[in-house]
């Protein structure tokens, strides 16, 4: 039987709401997500209920992510349902500040990542994006002090610019990947995928595609080049502008020259019509 998480705005709130889910020591689980909340938002929460007694979900649409041409104002804002979804899976918790108690008047601190945050993949498209992510996560890790904090892989390059972060700056938590949740064609699911017409949604599932016949090339023995050539061919030839699709060393993101050079993820981004996705797996 479901019940009704505590719903908290403010620090101080939070802190003594904190309190009493760590009452017996008991572990907890912070899931960071800015809302629009889908099957594999689902999947993070349950992942952290096996990893933590107590679960904490955070919804903040974070501006300091958003370019000023980004949609940061037309990003989905589904409060109610996300409210509902996380109700029916037990969550104890949701933390739900707003723009001005997280980024208070003078507020002059910010995280500048490198490392993995500078690897010429989603930088190189959006050179704010990781200095806005690493610097509300941080707060976000500094005001939950979670024990664990669960992280989609489909966003593969944060998942690893979070995990330098937290090690790096001795945060105390453990960072967690979970694995892509996709719908039944293929297309990893997104709060943005409701911005595809019915024509670009058919088209959507061949960045999935691209990348599965890309990798087993890669896994036959073909050269890295020619097998992603072949890939960024397809998924140009769907009508997809495409900024990247490379295989990097799946810890480091740095260049690889064969995919036995260490663990490997193959990573894309492209936009169809006005809509970015972002996707990746490993090889």
């Amino acid at each position: 039987m479901s019940r009704n998480p505590t719903i908290v705005r403010t620090v101080p709130a939070l802190r003594r709401a904190l309190d009493g889910l760590r009452a017996r020591k008991a572990t907890v689980a912070l899931v960071p997500t800015m809302g629009a909340l889908h099957d594999g938002h689902i999947s993070l929460v349950r992942l952290a209920k096996r990893r933590a007694a107590k679960v904490v979900v955070s919804i903040f649409v974070n501006p300091t992510q958003f370019a000023p041409t980004e949609d940061f104002g037309s990003y989905p804002r589904t409060w109610k349902a996300d409210v509902a979804k996380l109700a029916a899976e037990n969550v104890e918790l949701i933390w739900h500040p707003d723009v001005k108690t997280m980024y208070p008047e003078r507020f002059a601190t910010r995280i500048a990542p490198e490392g993995p945050a500078t690897a010429g993949l989603e930088d190189r498209f959006r050179p704010h994006f990781f200095g806005g992510v690493a610097t509300v996560v941080g707060k976000l890790f500094t005001q939950v002090r979670p024990d664990v904090a669960i992280f989609g892989e489909k966003d593969f390059q944060q998942l690893r610019v979070v995990t330098q972060m937290a090690h790096d700056l001795d945060l105390g938590v453990r960072v967690v990947g979970s694995r892509t949740v996709r719908e039944r064609d293929g297309l990893a699911m997104s709060s943005r995928n409701v911005y595809l017409s019915p024509e670009e949604r058919r088209a959507a599932p061949m960045l999935y595609k691209a990348m599965k016949e890309s990798a087993a090339r890669l896994r036959a023995g073909s050269e890295i080049e020619g097998a992603m050539e072949a890939g960024r061919a397809m998924i140009e030839n769907a009508g997809f502008k495409l900024d990247y699709f490379e295989v990097r060393h799946a810890e480091t993101l740095a260049p690889i020259v064969s995919v036995k050079d260490g663990p490997v993820r193959m990573l894309v981004a492209a936009k169809l019509g006005t809509t970015r996705l972002i996707d990746n797996i490993a090889v």
